[in-house]
């Protein structure tokens, strides 16, 4: 009975070692996922410049080409990437219970969000700004936000540090998806939206003779790779890949093609520090 019970143990290790000797890794990893040329990422599809799903089907944006260039880091062509949406209320669950491989999705870097997912990167620095109707002239920067209703998406902290660090008394009106907080903008049932300026600046160039940015930006926000915490290797590959996609040159020609023409000055890349 002992011999039979240690059997399925010692087979195990056998197999772990055979796994070990022949150099590849486990299923569950950044690395063995890519194994098969293939990888789901989670990106937004409504965010102009950054992502966005076109009516063409095609997927677009600052934030789609850096998920293109580390998966090709890690061996996966476009042509192997299943795209999914991964809006900021389910970020962390998507990759929790493995329904993404990674995110890619303006996914600011927080010690709370550090709990539960790793981060690689960052692979983008921007702040918290405002968007407002261009004909608009009485909001001129959060402070100015008392009484008006300001829209942003659920499960973000954008409104909330508006309300609590400028304008106590602001209307707080959450949506799913930054379009429908700017479809209400230009439909007159807010007043202002806020959130990151570079997720911002693509509704701007979008619709320049209707919106407008305002004020200087408040906050300062990283933008990381979010993955699973239990694949440090994972996290180690998609920052190297990060770092070699600004070495050469991609990162800035990539950030000139998707807002160049936004109006916002492009900033300089941030120093990779989550490894």
């Amino acid at each position: 009975m002992l011999f039979r019970r240690l059997l399925p143990a010692t087979a195990a290790v056998a197999a772990l070692a055979f796994t070990a000797a022949c150099g590849g890794a486990p299923d569950d990893t950044l690395e063995g996922k890519a194994r098969d040329g293939r990888l789901t990422i989670g990106i937004r599809f409504d965010q102009p410049g950054m992502a966005q799903r076109r009516l063409d089907g095609k997927y677009v944006g600052f934030d789609v080409d850096v998920a293109k260039y580390v998966a090709g880091q890690l061996g996966v062509p476009e042509s192997g990437i299943t795209w999914r949406e991964a809006r900021s209320a389910d970020r962390e669950r998507l990759i929790a219970e493995g329904g993404v491989d990674f995110v890619v999705a303006t996914y600011s870097i927080t010690e709370q969000r550090k709990e539960r997912v790793a981060f690689a990167g960052p692979y983008f620095q921007t702040g918290q700004g405002l968007l407002v109707r261009f004909t608009d002239t009485e909001i001129t920067g959060p402070a100015a936000l008392n009484g008006k209703r300001l829209c942003s998406v659920a499960n973000s902290t954008s409104a909330r540090k508006v309300e609590s660090e400028f304008a106590k008394e602001v209307q707080l009106v959450e949506y799913g998806q930054y379009s429908d907080c700017v479809t209400g903008l230009l439909a007159g049932n807010v007043d202002a939206v806020t959130t990151d300026e570079a997720i911002l600046a693509g509704y701007v160039a979008e619709n320049p003779e209707l919106l407008k940015l305002v004020g200087e930006p408040f906050t300062t926000e990283r933008y990381g790779v979010g993955l699973s915490k239990s694949d440090p290797k994972g996290r180690s590959d998609v920052s190297a890949a990060i770092e070699r996609m600004v070495a050469t040159g991609e990162w800035r020609s990539a950030l000139e093609r998707n807002i160049g023409n936004s109006g916002v000055r492009l900033p300089d890349p941030p120093e990779v520090t989550e490894k």
